[in-house]
């Protein structure tokens, strides 16, 4: 099953702590990472109840990017969501029980991000996700605690099945969505729409969970767009699969790209 590391990004209170890791204990669960908390102490402890353990064994950082190095895919969790899909920074949205369905079949670690108790996920934050998870909750009072957050999306992961591929890492990702990004450069895609296009490719790359082999034949497509560009629109050896397999032309290729295909039978 997908390892699921619970992050709480900033948390105020330590009580909030400490219930978050009663439930995730409730369900079964006992990874949680704390971004920048309060100390902890007697309140969190006695809130953690029989679960002290998940409360002491939290991993405690100072950024979201020593988050981002350990996880294959980044689900942010908001109460705020886009109103039209020309807005991507939040949008499209899953429930808890449609996130479910999205991430069952993946082995590899799903970080799932809880924000501020008093104003959330920053939306710099959420760009750097891959898949955006709201909690459908009455308009009447829409405010959910964190601790109740958790536990509404623990209980929906409860007893994945276990996973069936493993996903590119966060770092063969963050390489392709730079290569999408030069790539944009190259063929003068307009800057003003640069940020908002880039955000919509991390939504669609992010919620098809990418395997090492679909990452570096996406490399592979780009570098040979780049070569028909950059040669006056000559091809290269038109005997190579389309994509699956990189031209031969002189720039150096992408380390991650060249790496993963050691793992692969040469199949040119």
């Amino acid at each position: 099953m997908p390892e699921i590391e619970i992050v709480l990004v900033e948390p105020l209170y330590e009580g909030n702590i400490g219930f978050t890791a009663r439930v995730m204990k409730n369900f079964g669960f006992n990874n949680l990472t704390l971004i920048n908390p309060p100390p902890i102490g007697d309140d969190a402890i006695a809130r953690s109840s029989h679960a002290r353990d998940v409360l002491e064994g939290a991993r405690i950082v100072s950024s979201l990017d020593e988050v981002i190095e350990k996880s294959n895919v980044l689900i942010a969790t908001t109460g705020a969501v886009s109103k039209t899909v020309t807005h991507a920074m939040r949008m499209p949205y899953y429930t808890p029980h449609e996130i479910r369905g999205i991430i069952e079949k993946i082995d590899g670690r799903v970080s799932i991000l809880f924000g501020r108790e008093n104003w959330g996920l920053s939306n710099e934050e959420i760009a750097k996700c891959d898949i955006i998870c709201t909690i459908p909750t009455s308009d009447i009072y829409p405010i959910v605690n964190i601790s109740h957050a958790v536990g509404i999306l623990v209980y929906e992961l409860a007893n994945l099945p276990r996973g069936e591929y493993t996903t590119a890492s966060r770092q063969e990702m963050d390489s392709l969505y730079a290569h999408f990004d030069e790539f944009l450069t190259a063929i003068g895609h307009d800057a003003h729409k640069r940020a908002n296009t880039l955000v919509m490719l991390r939504r669609i790359l992010g919620r098809a969970n990418l395997t090492i082999r679909e990452a570096s034949t996406l490399h592979g497509l780009l570098r040979k767009a780049e070569y028909v560009m950059h040669n006056g629109g000559r091809l290269p050896n038109e005997d190579a699969d389309d994509g699956d397999c990189e031209p031969d032309e002189p720039d150096e290729p992408y380390k991650d790209d060249e790496d993963d295909d050691a793992a692969y039978e040469n199949k040119c």
